[in-house]
């Protein structure tokens, strides 16, 4: 994502990272590049002083031009002073401090995420075609799939593969959706989307 113009990233670490749904946990992942500085009034907790800091201002301590920047040798390059703020104030006031041992697994699964992604987005694809030729399927909407109106830009932004998730309507409309997700031995019917386990939702039955 940074290479198309984003600033912060945002992960869900409980599904494709983990690699196995048992542990929850998320991370935020900043460029470093960006002036907070240029509009304080748009960004008063970042490029204004914090009174609870003694009148610190976030971005000039740890932005890409300050002193922690120098002391790591990116001065000028990068910097983390919204991570910092992040923990700073964030995570003082709300919590959210993930546990140790969610912290250690969800990190042993992050070491087989390559492979494992490979073989979510294969299987996607040989799943999509499958239901695209069945022939009580109405439409399946997959930007993995070549026929998709958005697979050239999938290409684009996510050239080794288009994830895991699509969905598929069925001719038979609602009762034949239900019939389906109250059938499939296989496959589980739980709303834990991005999951290591094959699964299916249908949220206007469950």
């Amino acid at each position: 994502p940074f290479e198309h113009g984003a600033d912060i990233i945002v992960h869900s670490l409980t599904k494709f990272m983990n690699g196995h749904g048992n542990s929850l946990g998320g991370a935020i992942v900043e460029k470093g590049d960006f002036n907070w500085g240029a509009s304080p009034e748009k960004f008063p907790i970042l490029a204004q002083p914090c009174a609870s800091y003694h009148g610190m201002v976030f971005y000039d301590v740890f932005g890409k031009d300050g002193p922690v920047a120098e002391m790591f040798g990116t001065k000028g390059k990068t910097g983390m002073s919204f991570a910092i703020a992040a923990r700073a104030l964030g995570l003082r006031d709300a919590g959210p401090c993930m546990a140790p041992m969610n912290a250690f697994l969800i990190n042993t699964g992050i070491e087989t995420l390559p492979l494992r992604i490979q073989k979510h987005c294969s299987n996607a694809v040989a799943v999509a075609e499958f239901l695209t030729g069945h022939e009580q399927v109405q439409a399946c909407s997959y930007t993995g799939l070549k026929s998709n109106p958005n697979n050239a830009m999938i290409n684009q932004y996510c050239p080794k593969g288009a994830g895991s998730l699509f969905t598929f309507s069925l001719k038979g409309g609602f009762e034949a959706a239900k019939q389906v997700v109250n059938n499939v031995k296989m496959i589980s019917l739980v709303a834990n989307l991005g999951d290591c386990r094959t699964l299916v939702a249908h949220p206007a039955s469950m």
